[in-house]
């Protein structure tokens, strides 16, 4: 019988990063402030005291040291996993990530793996000043070398976090901050799926949605509101950004033969750009609309009286539900 609990997405993130520092003393957590403080969101809390200084320790101010860091132990046999404090302080570490850290395992010819998890709260609706609400994963997304997932759920949570620790890959570990308190059930003897696959959280006819992260909430409420207006949607969660699990959109779109795709971050040049790329060149002839983005607005992210105005919700995707119903 499968063991249960009810865990928030920060408790689960917790619960899987215990279970694989205790698996595996070479399993090291760093970053600033996610020792004895236990990170800005308390997803590390009690950790420290559990493993003490050798597993899990602050860094400086400098998240390029921090990257650099785990690169150097990844080379010395660690599994690290590192935790940037908010997504804006992602870019001082840009370098690291994309000329290094995503290229050692190509350069060595895989003589050298790459087992670093960087973990990144991101995304909006916390209310935050600048540069602490950002959705950067397009970035790396776009970086060959580096695997990028995000959970929308505390059961994902749990598992993704240990997958991406067991990988020899480096894994961008996006966590949707305005997320980390939503409570769900959490499955603790068995995984749902691999990271990379993507899930299909409600089956509908008419229309599907393509989202991740904490969109993913915002989905599924406008496709309860749909369905009490007599419209199917179906609504799938990615998980993975970089590798995408096409099949399982394109079973969905050959079913529906609509389209949307969302997220929080800006619609241009971004994982919805891509994906509706995708879709147009493989399921062309299975479409009744065209692919329909909903996202943040191309503009710099906005200050936090304005970020609901910023944010797609329910509202924004059944409207482009009608748009799409209408062709």
């Amino acid at each position: 019988m499968s063991n249960f609990v009810e865990l928030s997405i920060a408790k689960a993130i917790n619960a899987g990063l215990r279970k694989c520092m205790q698996d595996n003393p070479k399993v090291l957590m760093f970053g600033e402030d996610v020792a004895q403080l236990g990170g800005v969101f308390r997803v590390t809390e009690g950790l420290h005291a559990e493993f003490g200084d050798k597993q899990i320790f602050n860094s400086p101010i400098a998240e390029s040291g921090i990257i650099g860091t785990a690169i150097g132990l990844a080379m010395r046999g660690y599994r690290s996993v590192t935790e940037i404090q908010f997504d804006g302080f992602i870019f001082p570490a840009f370098d690291q990530i994309t000329t290094q850290l995503a290229k050692m395992q190509n350069r060595s010819e895989g003589f050298t793996p790459m087992p670093v998890v960087v973990r990144v709260p991101y995304g909006g609706g916390i209310g935050a000043v600048e540069h602490h609400s950002e959705s950067p994963e397009a970035y790396f997304a776009h970086t060959a070398g580096l695997r990028v997932v995000t959970p929308s759920n505390p059961n994902d949570a749990y598992w993704m976090i240990q997958q991406a620790i067991l990988s020899d890959d480096p894994v961008m570990f996006f966590e949707p901050k305005r997320r980390y308190w939503q409570k769900g059930p959490v499955n603790l003897d068995e995984p749902p799926m691999d990271s990379y696959t993507a899930s299909v959280l409600r089956q509908g006819t008419q229309v599907t949605i393509a989202t991740y992260g904490p969109m993913t909430a915002v989905a599924l409420q406008a496709a309860e509101i749909a369905a009490s207006e007599g419209k199917s949607i179906e609504v799938i969660d990615l998980r993975s950004l970089s590798p995408i699990d096409f099949p399982t959109i394109i079973e969905s779109v050959k079913k529906t033969g609509r389209l949307i795709v969302a997220h929080e971050a800006s619609s241009s040049f971004s994982v919805s750009s891509e994906v509706s790329a995708r879709i147009t060149e493989d399921a062309f002839y299975h479409l009744e609309a065209p692919v329909i983005r909903v996202g943040g607005f191309d503009v710099p992210y906005p200050a936090a009286k304005l970020e609901e105005v910023f944010l797609p919700d329910a509202d924004r995707l059944l409207e482009a539900v009608d748009r799409s119903l209408a062709y």
